[in-house]
């Protein structure tokens, strides 16, 4: 638990130096919904800004990072195909939302200097760059923060999996996983008073156990290629540099 950032070598294509216990490239995981604050749709500034300021305190420190958002602020395409919706479309619209919020970040981050760019699944040259893993390799190395938008291009897979996946393609060490409660839970904490909260726990248990992690599919792909997933509190002010520089916050899965 205490030397999660000495990955194996498939993981640690990073080349930025952090400090010492610092994960050196992170893939970190947004949902929409948290970007949507008190209201519980659209983007509340403020919570915004503080994403940004955390996110600029990673880069800082020399840590190169990704981000993967979400759409529910905007659109959950899933609950649209629920009511007869095709379910492609609804897909491809929920994609479209994700492009929306990861704008707004963009324009946080720029407002504090911290160099960024977006790069999007679905091609749309006037907003962002297409994605490319080389390129968005060399961002990184480059020290630019990058914002990997409309999921993994294709209907059917969660933002989860597109984190995975892009987790995976870019040679990070972890994927931090922001959410609004403190860890993972063995139930609901806000429905069940006994629910436990674990420390961590093996990718094998989560699935069994179907715990919301993410979703099974991005489990598997995280899983079968050791990438550890780490999910923490992003409401608290400095959390994300707390789990980025090794402080054990959070609940940790670990292969197995």
């Amino acid at each position: 638990m205490n030397h999660l950032h000495a990955m194996s070598p498939s993981h640690s294509h990073g080349t930025a130096t952090g400090s010492s216990g610092s994960f050196r490239r992170i893939l970190v995981k947004l949902s929409g919904e948290i970007l949507a604050g008190a209201p519980g749709w659209g983007i509340d500034l403020d919570v915004l800004g503080n994403i940004a300021s955390q996110v600029g305190d990673v880069h800082k420190r020399g840590i190169e990072c990704a981000l993967v958002i979400g759409g529910g602020n905007i659109y959950r395409g899933v609950a649209s195909a629920a009511r007869g919706m095709d379910r492609a479309t609804a897909d491809q619209m929920g994609m479209l939302g994700t492009v929306i919020n990861a704008l707004a970040l963009q324009d946080a981050l720029e407002k504090i200097n911290v160099p960024i760019r977006v790069m999007t699944a679905i091609p749309m040259a006037s907003v962002g760059e297409p994605y490319i893993r080389r390129r968005a390799v060399r961002h990184l190395e480059k020290g630019r923060v990058i914002i990997l938008a409309a999921g993994t291009g294709h209907p059917y897979f969660t933002t989860d999996t597109a984190a995975a996946l892009r987790a995976l393609e870019i040679g990070a060490d972890v994927i931090l996983k922001g959410t609004k409660v403190d860890g993972v839970y063995s139930a609901d904490p806000m429905k069940d008073m006994s629910a436990v909260k674990f420390e961590s726990l093996k990718f094998s248990e989560a699935l069994a156990r179907q715990l919301k992690v993410m979703d099974a599919t991005a489990l598997s792909m995280c899983m079968d290629n050791s990438i550890p997933v780490i999910v923490f509190d992003l409401t608290t002010d400095g959390n994300l540099l707390r789990v980025a520089s090794g402080e054990k916050i959070g609940t940790t899965v670990l292969p197995g």
